[in-house]
C-alpha cells in the first residue's frame, strides 16, 4: 500500500510571480495539493476531495528554473479522511543540493463515484518519523477546530473600512479536475492571488506571502459556475499584513453564491537586503474593524501556540 509519494520537475518561467525573481505561492499551493492527491488517490485507491490545508510556512524562495521536489506521506487516517504532510525543496539542478521552502499539513476524503465520503485503510507508523508526524497530526485535530470557529466569526460586511479586493469570474475547463470540478490547487492559487491584490493596495509595493493556512473547503466549484473572492485586510504587524480571503460559488442562472472556502494569509514586503520592511499600519476607523482587529490577534495566538511538525529527514 502506497502511503508516500515524491513528484520532481522544473519550476518554469511561466510560475514567476510579477517579479520574475521568484515563483508565486499560488502556484506552490498547487503543487502542494497536487502531490498530496497523488498521495491520498494512491493510498485510499479512490478518488479525494481537498478537505483543509493548513500551516504553510514559506520558508525560503524558489527560482524559476530550480528543481523542485514536491514529497507527500500520509500521517493519520480517520473514517474517511487522510491527513497528509507535504514538504517542498527546491535545488539549482547544477548542484542538487535541496533546501526546505515550505511544509504543511493537508486533510484529504476519500469519496466514491456518488461524492459520498468512503472508508479508507487505517494507517499505522512505520518509522519514528511517522511516529512523530503522526503525535503532531492527531494533536491538530482540536486546534484546528478551534482556529476555523474563530475564522468563521469573522463578519464579511459594508460595516468593515478596511481595505478589500474583489475578483469575480467563471471556472472554466481549464481548472477542471478528475471529478469535473476547479482543482483544490487552483482554487488556492485564485485566493491568493486576489490576497496578493489587498495587500499591494495597502502596502503600496510588491508583496510576497509568508504564510497561509486554516483553508477549508466546504463545497466543490463546478465548472461554468461563478467564483467570486473577496480578500480583506484586517490586521497589520510592524511588517506583516494579515487577510481573511473568502469564496463563494454559485450557478450563473441563478445568481445566488454559496460559501466555498476561506482562510488567513499573512504578507510582507523585502526590502533590497531580502528582509521584511516596516509597513504602514492598519486605520481602524469603524467598531467592526476594532472588533476584526482583535479575532485576527486571537487567531494568530492560537496558531503560535502549536509546535511545528518535525520535517522528516530526506531518505
Amino acid at each position: 500500500m502506497r502511503d508516500r509519494i515524491t513528484l520532481r520537475f522544473m519550476a518554469a518561467p511561466t510560475d514567476a510571480a510579477h517579479d520574475g525573481g521568484t515563483v508565486q505561492a499560488g502556484r506552490v499551493l498547487e503543487w502542494i495539493d497536487k502531490a498530496g492527491f497523488a498521495c491520498a488517490a494512491g493510498y485510499s485507491g479512490t478518488y479525494c476531495v481537498t478537505a483543509y490545508v493548513g500551516n504553510v510556512h514559506y520558508t525560503a524562495p524558489i527560482r524559476p528554473g530550480s528543481l523542485v521536489e514536491a514529497s507527500a506521506r500520509i500521517t493519520h487516517t480517520g473514517r474517511t479522511s487522510m491527513h497528509v504532510f507535504v514538504t517542498v525543496e527546491a535545488a539549482d539542478p547544477r548542484t542538487g543540493e535541496f533546501e526546505v521552502a515550505l511544509d504543511c499539513l493537508l486533510v484529504f476524503v476519500a469519496v466514491d463515484d456518488e461524492g459520498k465520503g468512503k472508508p479508507v485503510p487505517p494507517w499505522r507508523p512505520r518509522t519514528s518519523n511517522d511516529e512523530l508526524l503522526a503525535r503532531g497530526s492527531e494533536e491538530r485535530v482540536e486546534a484546528r477546530k478551534r482556529i476555523h470557529d474563530l475564522q468563521a466569526a469573522v463578519a464579511f460586511g459594508p460595516e468593515l473600512t478596511t481595505p478589500s479586493e474583489t475578483f469575480r469570474f467563471l471556472a472554466n475547463p481549464a481548472d477542471v479536475n478528475w471529478g469535473g470540478n476547479a482543482h483544490g490547487g487552483i482554487v488556492m492559487r485564485w485566493i491568493d492571488e486576489t490576497a496578493t491584490a489587498c495587500a499591494a493596495r495597502h502596502s503600496g509595493a510588491d508583496p510576497v506571502a509568508v504564510y497561509t493556512g486554516g483553508i477549508h473547503f466546504y463545497r466543490p466549484i463546478h465548472i461554468g459556475h461563478v467564483v467570486e473572492v473577496e480578500a480583506r485586510l484586517l490586521h497589520t504587524g510592524p511588517h506583516s499584513m494579515h487577510i481573511l480571503a473568502r469564496t463563494r460559488t454559485g450557478d450563473p442562472r441563478t445568481g445566488e453564491l454559496e460559501l466555498a472556502t476561506q482562510c488567513m494569509s499573512v504578507y510582507v514586503v523585502r526590502g533590497d537586503d531580502g528582509d521584511a520592511i516596516p509597513l504602514p499600519q492598519l486605520r481602524l476607523d469603524a467598531e467592526a474593524d476594532r472588533v476584526a482587529d482583535a479575532q485576527v490577534r486571537e487567531i494568530v495566538a492560537q496558531r503560535a501556540d502549536l509546535p511545528p511538525l518535525p520535517v522528516p529527514r530526506r531518505d
